[in-house]
């Protein structure tokens, strides 16, 4: 792999040189021939880094920052090694004999999916009373549900439009 470090406000040691080009083994490994572009500047009192990949015609970047030179990076190759994985695993299912874009399919024998996850959110939770979690819930009108810590029990609560669409419910863990 074609590495160039560049510090910006920055003077790059031969630790943080050799920190880099370790990390960068962990990329390294999903391609042949692999160009990596890492600019490190400081900030304030922040360390950022910002690293571009670029392989097989496909270019992946991260940019982080944190208190710690060394902590950004590591943020950074985490980040880039989740962006590859994923590119790699997308191209490997279009790739597929038998994938739904290769079937034919009559109009008469559509298949229908069923009990199957397919979508997956992420979100905060935070610690909040269910009296703010329903001025929360009436801020976003396309949800039904907010999921929250309540702050008087510390457990995690859920909630929920009614069908009325007037109140609300809470679903509490009974233990």
């Amino acid at each position: 792999m074609k590495i160039k470090i560049t510090g910006k406000e920055l003077m790059i040691t031969d630790a943080i040189n050799d920190y880099v080009e370790k990390k960068l083994d962990r990329i390294d490994k999903y391609f042949e021939n692999a160009e990596a572009d890492v600019t490190l500047k400081t900030e304030k009192n922040e360390q950022i880094a910002e690293i571009c990949v670029i392989a097989n015609g496909e270019r992946y970047r991260a940019v982080t920052e944190d208190k710690d030179m060394y902590a950004s990076i590591d943020k950074d190759i985490d980040i880039l090694e989740g962006q590859i994985r994923k590119a790699k695993t997308k191209k490997e299912k279009m790739m597929r004999e038998g994938s739904i874009k290769t079937m034919e399919v009559s109009n008469d024998h559509v298949a229908e999916i069923s009990n199957e996850i397919i979508k997956t959110s992420y979100y905060e939770i935070k610690p909040i009373t269910p009296e703010d979690a329903v001025l929360k819930l009436q801020e976003i009108p396309s949800h039904n549900f907010l999921t929250f810590i309540n702050v008087e029990t510390g457990k995690v609560n859920v909630i929920h439009k009614l069908k009325d669409g007037k109140n609300y419910g809470l679903i509490e863990p009974e233990n």
